[in-house]
C-alpha cells in the first residue's frame, strides 16, 4: 500500500506513503498483473465497496484486523471510482484524487501496454503550464484558463494555438491532470512528431447570472479568450494557425465554434464527439456548412472525429456517420478501444496533435 503514484495522478511530485503509525496502512495499488488492490480502514463500517463510475460494484471483505480489503480486475487505463462506506460516497486522501462529474473523485491508472512511454517524464525537456485570468464580456466576470507553452518557448517567435476543451462536470485542469496533454506534447515534440504550439484550456462550464449555461463557451472563446491570448502571447493570428478540439461536452462546443466560424479555425477535433447536442440530436444552425461541400473542404485542413468503441454514446456517433455519408466531406474518423473516459481521450489527443499546423 505504499507504492507511489506518478506525477499528476496524486497531489505531490513524490507522494509520501502516509503515516502508518497514525493512519494505518491503507490505499490502493496496481499489481504486476494489472489488478487493483484496495485496503480501507473503516472499523465501524458494515459494508465497504468500490463503485466504478456508476457502473460495476466491487465489494471489499473485512480483514482480521478490522480493515476492508479486496483485489479486482477493473480493466485498463484511467479508472474513476467512488469509495462507498455504508452507502455514502467517501473521498479518500489515501488514494489518487482527480476531478470529474462535478466533484473530486478517487481514481487509479492501470498501465495500457500500447500507451507506454507516451507521457514519460524522464530524459526530455518539458514545457510549462500557466494559469491566467481574463475578463469575459459574455459572462461579465473573470474567467480562468491554463496555457501550455512548449519547451524552449521564445517570445520572439510566434506560435500556432490549439484551444482544447474538457467535458461536462470537469474544468480547465482536466487536460493536464487527467489527460496529461502537456506531457504527451512534450514527448511528441521530443520525438519530432508535432509542431511547437500553445495549448489553451478554458473552463467550459460557463455560468452567467448564477446559472450554468454550457453552450455559452463558444461565444466566450471567440469574443474574449482568443483576443486575450492574441494580446498577451506571441501567437499567429491566421485561421491556419488556429485549432480547436474538445471531448464530450467540449466536442459539442468545438462543433459550434469551428463550424460557425470557419473564418477563424482551420482545424477541428471532435473527441467522443458530438456534432449536435446529444440531448436533442437535431439539425442545428452551425451544421449548415455541412450542406456546402466545397466551402467545408476548403475551410478545414483537418476535421477529425473519434470515439471509443465501447462508449455509451456510440449510437450517436453512428448517427453522425450516417448523416455525413455521401456528402463528400473531408473528415477523418477514428475509433479506439475503450469507453467515455480519459484513456480514450489520451488516445485522441495523441493522434490529433501530430496532424496540426
Amino acid at each position: 500500500m505504499n507504492k507511489p503514484f506518478a506525477l499528476d495522478t496524486a497531489l505531490s511530485f513524490d507522494p509520501y506513503p502516509g503515516e502508518p503509525s497514525r493512519d494505518g496502512v491503507q490505499g490502493c495499488e496496481v499489481t504486476s498483473e494489472g489488478r487493483v488492490r484496495f485496503r480501507i480502514i473503516a472499523p465501524e463500517a458494515k459494508q465497504v465497496w468500490i463503485n466504478q463510475f456508476f457502473d460495476n460494484d466491487f465489494y471489499l471483505d473485512r480483514a482480521a484486523d478490522g480493515a476492508w480489503e479486496g483485489e479486482f480486475d477493473m480493466g485498463r487505463g484511467f479508472l474513476y471510482f467512488f469509495l462507498k462506506i455504508d452507502g455514502a460516497d467517501v473521498l479518500s486522501p489515501y488514494m489518487p484524487i482527480g476531478y470529474g462529474c462535478c466533484r473530486p473523485m478517487n481514481f487509479v491508472f492501470v498501465p495500457v501496454s500500447d500507451m507506454e512511454g507516451w507521457d514519460d517524464l524522464e530524459g526530455i525537456e518539458h514545457g510549462g503550464v500557466t494559469r491566467r485570468y481574463y475578463f469575459s464580456s459574455v459572462t461579465g466576470k473573470t474567467e480562468i484558463c491554463l496555457i501550455y507553452t512548449p519547451p524552449f518557448f521564445d517570445a520572439s517567435q510566434s506560435f500556432p494555438v490549439l484551444y482544447l476543451q474538457h467535458g461536462y462536470g470537469e474544468n480547465e485542469t482536466g487536460w493536464t491532470y487527467q489527460g496529461h496533454v502537456n506531457r504527451i506534447a512534450d514527448r511528441l515534440l521530443h520525438e519530432g512528431r508535432m509542431k511547437p504550439m500553445l495549448i489553451v484550456m478554458g473552463n467550459g462550464m460557463a455560468q452567467k447570472d448564477g446559472k450554468a449555461q454550457n453552450t455559452l463557451y463558444p461565444e466566450i472563446l471567440v469574443k474574449d479568450l482568443i483576443p486575450f491570448i492574441e494580446d498577451n502571447y506571441p501567437v499567429k493570428k491566421d485561421k491556419w494557425s488556429r485549432a480547436m478540439a474538445g471531448l464530450s461536452m467540449g466536442s459539442y462546443q468545438t462543433s459550434i465554434a469551428t463550424m460557425s466560424h470557419p473564418e477563424l479555425f482551420g482545424y477541428a477535433g471532435i473527441f467522443s464527439g458530438f456534432m449536435r447536442a446529444p440531448w436533442k440530436p437535431e439539425w442545428e444552425k452551425h451544421m449548415d456548412i455541412l450542406n456546402d461541400r466545397e466551402t467545408f473542404n476548403a475551410s478545414y485542413k483537418v476535421f477529425y472525429r473519434a470515439m471509443g468503441t465501447e462508449d455509451t454514446y456510440f449510437a450517436r456517433f453512428a448517427e453522425d456517420d450516417a448523416l455525413l455519408e455521401g456528402r463528400g466531406l473531408n473528415i477523418l474518423r477514428e475509433t479506439f478501444p475503450g469507453g467515455h473516459d480519459w484513456t480514450v481521450w489520451r488516445r485522441c489527443i495523441y493522434s490529433f496533435l501530430p496532424k496540426l499546423f
